[in-house]
Protein backbone atom coordinates (compact mmCIF):
# COMPACT_ATOMS: atom_id res chain seq x y z
CA UNK A 1 0.00 0.00 0.00
CA UNK A 2 2.76 2.48 0.76
CA UNK A 3 4.47 2.13 -2.56
CA UNK A 4 1.27 2.69 -4.34
CA UNK A 5 0.61 5.90 -2.27
CA UNK A 6 3.97 6.82 -3.42
CA UNK A 7 2.88 6.47 -6.53
CA UNK A 8 -0.06 8.35 -6.33
CA UNK A 9 1.96 11.25 -5.07
CA UNK A 10 4.29 11.48 -7.56
CA UNK A 11 1.96 11.82 -9.56
CA UNK A 12 0.31 14.45 -8.74
CA UNK A 13 3.88 15.95 -8.04
CA UNK A 14 4.31 15.75 -11.63
CA UNK A 15 1.20 17.15 -12.05
CA UNK A 16 1.49 20.27 -10.14
CA UNK A 17 5.27 20.91 -12.00
CA UNK A 18 3.15 20.79 -15.25
CA UNK A 19 0.43 23.31 -14.45
CA UNK A 20 3.33 25.50 -13.21
CA UNK A 21 5.41 24.66 -16.28
CA UNK A 22 2.07 26.26 -18.49
CA UNK A 23 1.78 29.13 -15.79
CA UNK A 24 4.93 30.35 -15.80
CA UNK A 25 4.86 29.58 -19.82
CA UNK A 26 2.13 32.05 -20.37
CA UNK A 27 3.87 34.77 -18.61
CA UNK A 28 1.27 35.16 -15.70
CA UNK A 29 2.58 36.94 -12.45
CA UNK A 30 4.44 34.74 -9.87
CA UNK A 31 3.02 37.37 -7.03
CA UNK A 32 -0.50 36.20 -8.10
CA UNK A 33 0.45 32.62 -7.61
CA UNK A 34 1.99 32.65 -4.45
CA UNK A 35 -0.82 35.15 -2.99
CA UNK A 36 -3.60 32.72 -4.59
CA UNK A 37 -2.60 29.53 -4.43
CA UNK A 38 -3.83 28.74 -0.90
CA UNK A 39 -7.13 30.31 -1.78
CA UNK A 40 -9.28 27.22 -2.47
CA UNK A 41 -8.62 26.59 1.03
CA UNK A 42 -11.20 28.89 2.04
CA UNK A 43 -13.90 26.09 1.36
CA UNK A 44 -12.91 24.74 5.03
CA UNK A 45 -14.78 27.36 6.50
CA UNK A 46 -17.82 25.12 5.68
CA UNK A 47 -16.54 22.69 9.03
CA UNK A 48 -17.52 25.60 11.02
CA UNK A 49 -20.94 24.51 10.93
CA UNK A 50 -20.55 20.83 10.94
CA UNK A 51 -18.24 18.42 8.98
CA UNK A 52 -20.93 17.41 6.49
CA UNK A 53 -21.09 20.63 5.45
CA UNK A 54 -17.60 21.26 5.79
CA UNK A 55 -17.11 17.83 3.42
CA UNK A 56 -19.88 19.40 0.73
CA UNK A 57 -18.15 22.95 0.43
CA UNK A 58 -14.41 21.40 0.30
CA UNK A 59 -14.96 19.27 -2.39
CA UNK A 60 -16.44 22.24 -4.76
CA UNK A 61 -13.09 24.23 -4.17
CA UNK A 62 -10.72 20.59 -4.01
CA UNK A 63 -12.28 19.16 -7.16
CA UNK A 64 -11.27 18.80 -10.57
CA UNK A 65 -14.14 19.86 -12.70
CA UNK A 66 -14.53 24.10 -11.90
CA UNK A 67 -10.79 24.66 -12.89
CA UNK A 68 -10.76 22.29 -15.56
CA UNK A 69 -14.15 23.69 -17.00
CA UNK A 70 -12.63 27.06 -16.44
CA UNK A 71 -9.67 26.12 -17.98
CA UNK A 72 -11.63 24.96 -21.14
CA UNK A 73 -13.50 28.20 -21.24
CA UNK A 74 -10.30 30.10 -20.77
CA UNK A 75 -8.64 28.93 -23.59
CA UNK A 76 -11.87 29.14 -25.71
CA UNK A 77 -12.53 32.94 -25.09
CA UNK A 78 -8.75 33.33 -25.27
CA UNK A 79 -9.50 34.92 -21.45
CA UNK A 80 -5.58 35.37 -20.31
CA UNK A 81 -7.31 35.66 -16.53
CA UNK A 82 -9.38 32.80 -16.70
CA UNK A 83 -6.34 30.91 -17.47
CA UNK A 84 -4.28 32.14 -14.73
CA UNK A 85 -7.11 31.00 -12.31
CA UNK A 86 -7.75 28.00 -13.51
CA UNK A 87 -3.96 27.63 -13.40
CA UNK A 88 -3.73 28.50 -9.81
CA UNK A 89 -6.74 26.71 -8.81
CA UNK A 90 -5.01 23.15 -10.71
CA UNK A 91 -1.57 24.07 -8.82
CA UNK A 92 -3.69 23.89 -5.57
CA UNK A 93 -5.52 20.99 -5.95
CA UNK A 94 -2.39 18.96 -7.07
CA UNK A 95 -0.60 20.21 -4.03
CA UNK A 96 -2.92 19.32 -1.62
CA UNK A 97 -3.32 15.64 -3.48
CA UNK A 98 0.39 15.52 -3.76
CA UNK A 99 0.36 15.91 -0.03
CA UNK A 100 -1.91 13.36 0.70
CA UNK A 101 -4.82 15.58 0.70
CA UNK A 102 -7.89 14.50 -1.45
CA UNK A 103 -11.61 14.85 -1.45
CA UNK A 104 -13.53 14.57 1.76
CA UNK A 105 -16.07 12.01 3.19
CA UNK A 106 -18.82 13.45 5.83
CA UNK A 107 -17.90 11.45 8.87
CA UNK A 108 -14.49 13.05 9.44
CA UNK A 109 -11.73 15.95 7.84
CA UNK A 110 -9.20 13.08 7.98
CA UNK A 111 -11.03 10.52 6.07
CA UNK A 112 -9.86 11.19 1.79
CA UNK A 113 -10.56 9.62 -0.97
CA UNK A 114 -6.76 8.61 -1.03
CA UNK A 115 -6.86 7.74 2.19
CA UNK A 116 -7.08 8.96 6.07
CA UNK A 117 -4.15 11.26 6.81
CA UNK A 118 -2.62 10.76 10.11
Amino acid sequence: MMKLRKIISLEYVIALIITVFFYGHLDFSWLYFMVFLLLPDITMIGYLLNPKIGAVFYNIGHSFISPALLLVIGFMMSSSILLMIALIWLAHIFLDRALGYGLKYEEAFQKTHLQQIT
